[in-house]
């Protein structure tokens, strides 16, 4: 079945089809992980976009029942080289190719994804539309110009209505904003009593859960997007201890004054190196944001840079200078990825116990 991948600026890729027989246009993005494949289609992060994966064999050990960061994947397509037919795993339950059509998802096959992604970082994330290789290319490339991408990423992958995931610990309320299920996981490991509650979720609301902390979860698109959410966190800081990953690392940065900007071709992988400006250590860590909070925006808010990117110098975690609030950019909960930062979940832990502590001595 021949397929082909269109891109906004004209170049054409001719591969095989698999997956879905559907027909999709969304942001062609790349992922430079060698394995994890399961756990990026169903990162919530990526919804709308079509998903090229630079390693050149994807599919090898299967899907499993254990490794799904959602129960439904936002991804719109996942492009590679070439997909595993036969995958060899103990846990392996079903092929990837299976897996794709029960959801909906198309994937494309046997082009030259080190080609596709020099284009993508000489020219930025473009628009793509994969369809039928028979039809005419620039007719499908017309209708690919005349379409708008959405902006309501995290409306379509948030949790509708609150629910908990109950635990005898800390009290957490999780934002969703397209939360992946290994930051709950870390959090459950904690014993922490989360209540995961919707993207629009007021500050009231909110205060009336009488959380111990709160979590910003991460989530796709341009923060901008959920002006709502901007507001419902500038009204929290410094009532409560706020640790903030990936989106919710640029939510916290709007609310405190900031700026952020679209990134070129963004970071999406398992081996981004970040440096801890605070230690001076470096840690390869898991990344999939296009967009990055402007550090020159930061000269009169109270945030101070605590981690940059090693490779383009680009923010990666900031903390406040007045209250108990830290955010990075990256994940530590992985999945995929290096858990390096792992830690990070117990430093939002002692950050509660302190401000329990001194909650105490006042009372």
């Amino acid at each position: 079945m021949k397929r082909q991948l269109i891109l906004d600026d004209g170049t054409v890729f001719m591969g095989e089809g698999f997956g879905a027989n559907e027909e999709t246009i969304g942001e062609v993005v790349f992922n430079t992980s060698m394995t994890g494949y399961q756990e990026i289609l169903s990162d919530p992060s990526y919804c709308g976009q079509l998903v090229t994966m630079t390693y050149p064999l994807i599919g090898n050990y299967g899907i499993n029942r254990d490794d799904f960061e959602s129960i439904t994947p936002a991804v719109k397509a996942i492009i590679v080289r070439e997909v595993a037919d036969f995958p060899s795993n103990w846990r392996n339950e079903s092929t990837l190719d299976e897996l794709l059509k029960i959801k909906g998802i198309p994937g494309i096959a046997a082009i030259d994804t080190r080609k596709l992604t020099r284009v993508i970082r000489k020219h930025g994330a473009m628009k793509g539309i994969i369809c039928s290789g028979e039809i005419e290319a620039e007719t499908m490339l017309a209708r690919l110009r005349e379409t708008e991408l959405p902006f309501d990423q995290v409306q379509q992958v948030s949790t509708k209505t609150a629910y908990a995931s109950p635990g005898r610990g800390f009290r957490v309320v999780l934002m969703d904003f397209g939360m992946k299920h290994g930051i709950l996981r870390e959090l459950n490991k904690r014993d922490c009593d989360v209540i995961v509650v919707p993207y629009d979720t007021t500050a009231e609301e909110i205060r009336r859960l009488q959380p111990d902390g709160i979590m910003l979860s991460n989530g796709p698109g341009d923060p901008k997007d959920v002006p709502q959410a901007i507001g419902t966190i500038r009204a929290l800081i410094g009532e409560f201890p706020i640790f903030g990953i990936c989106l919710g690392h640029q939510l916290f940065a709007l609310a405190c004054g900031g700026d952020t900007f679209k990134m070129k071709f963004g970071h999406r992988g398992g081996n981004h190196p970040v440096k801890d400006l605070l230690t001076g250590k470096v840690a390869l860590t898991s990344q999939n944001h296009g967009y990055a909070v402007d550090e020159k925006s930061l000269t009169e808010s109270r945030l101070q840079v605590t981690h940059t990117a090693i490779n383009d110098g680009t923010v990666e975690g900031l903390k406040h200078r007045d209250y108990p609030a830290f955010t990075v950019q990256y994940h530590p909960e992985a999945s995929p990825g290096p858990e390096d930062s792992n830690y990070l979940f117990d430093d939002f832990l002692q950050l509660m116990k302190e401000e329990k502590r001194k909650e105490l001595q006042h009372a």
